[in-house]
């Protein structure tokens, strides 16, 4: 769910209908059930779910496997009239559509036509790019679409800084499409998107946290959160990349000098109630950190989401989450519920 802002905490509240009031309240319901008898109970469908327009990127950042062109996946992009068959199937119960997983969203031509679409069925719409895209006419479109949150990354003020996570990218075009976006907002006389700017905190740009909350004053974005990094092999963290300042850290150091997660792996997880995700190409996945798409609980080209949703592959994987998370890969690097902050 959003975090608090007036107006778009006003916005994402004006999408509530009682049905989807109602299918939240018994997704919440059956999560605390699930967690009181430890043993997994799903009613309704999910709260929120993610989308992917594409895995496609221009960047080649250290860490992403997009950037790193490491997926055994297939690459490719979302079809418009896919993504409409399944959001009228599902529209009326879910609130909060996140329209980015891997990739660059706006490389995808067809993606401001989907957001509209979603826009149009009252849905909560939020998508997160490296805005090296944003030029004046996208940016206009981009409003008009009617957007509800636009998250861009911006991983450092100057050049040096930026480029050394965001390999390939180019700081004066992310400055330029953010300043768009505000300009567009302000021509039309739009409330939305709700723009920030969002900062991975590494260990080569950390001295910068108030440089960039300067900056986001300059641009007129609404406001500034600050990310921790992913690192897959953060024992050693081979590209330097985790900070000192450890309140932006997912790991701490142990007593032999490597790093261990800070998360204790609980066998609890709100998202495989809530939310999940789904790839370009109809894969249902549980969340975010299946990049890969390795778990692959169901094909939306093979059954519909409201099946898949209360399947065998769903329900044998909430009810390993709930005894033996620590057994599950991708929970091994899990930030959930402790990884952003929003700027003091």
């Amino acid at each position: 769910m959003p975090d608090f802002n007036l107006n778009d905490s006003k916005n994402f509240l004006s999408k509530l209908t009682v049905r989807r009031v109602w299918n939240a309240t018994k997704v919440y319901t059956s999560y605390s059930l699930s967690r009181l008898f430890n043993k997994p109970v799903q009613w309704g469908y999910p709260v929120s779910i993610s989308f992917e327009p594409t895995t496609s990127c221009n960047l080649r950042c250290p860490e992403c496997p997009s950037g790193l062109r490491s997926f055994t996946r297939p690459t490719g992009m979302l079809k418009k009239d896919f993504f409409r068959e399944t959001i009228d199937d599902i529209h009326k119960d879910i609130l909060y559509l996140i329209f980015y997983f891997q990739g660059e969203p706006f490389l995808n031509r067809e993606f401001l036509e989907m957001v509209k679409y979603a826009a149009d069925k009252k849905l909560y719409t939020a998508t997160s790019t490296n805005a090296h895209y944003l030029t004046d006419e996208v940016a206009r479109k981009t409003v008009e679409s009617g957007l509800d949150r636009l998250i861009i990354s911006i991983d450092g003020t100057t050049q040096d800084v930026y480029r050394q996570y965001r390999v390939g990218g180019n700081i004066d075009k992310v400055i330029e499409g953010a300043k768009n976006i505000v300009k567009w907002k302000k021509i039309l006389n739009s409330r939305t998107p709700f723009v920030f700017f969002q900062f991975l905190v590494v260990q080569p740009n950390e001295h910068q946290i108030e440089d960039i909350k300067k900056l986001a004053l300059e641009v007129g974005v609404d406001e500034v959160r600050f990310k921790t990094a992913q690192v897959y092999d953060y024992e050693n963290d081979p590209n330097r990349l985790i900070p000192v300042n450890e309140k932006y850290s997912r790991y701490r150091k142990n007593k032999e000098g490597k790093y261990t997660s800070k998360n204790k792996l609980l066998n609890h997880c709100w998202k495989l109630w809530h939310a999940n995700v789904i790839t370009w190409d109809g894969l249902v996945v549980p969340c975010c950190f299946d990049k890969d798409a390795t778990h692959r609980l169901g094909n939306l080209k093979m059954e519909s989401f409201k099946e898949i949703w209360h399947n065998d592959n769903y329900k044998q994987f909430r009810k390993e989450l709930i005894t033996s998370r620590k057994n599950i890969d991708i929970c091994a690097n899990c930030s959930e519920g402790a990884s952003v902050w929003k700027d003091d």
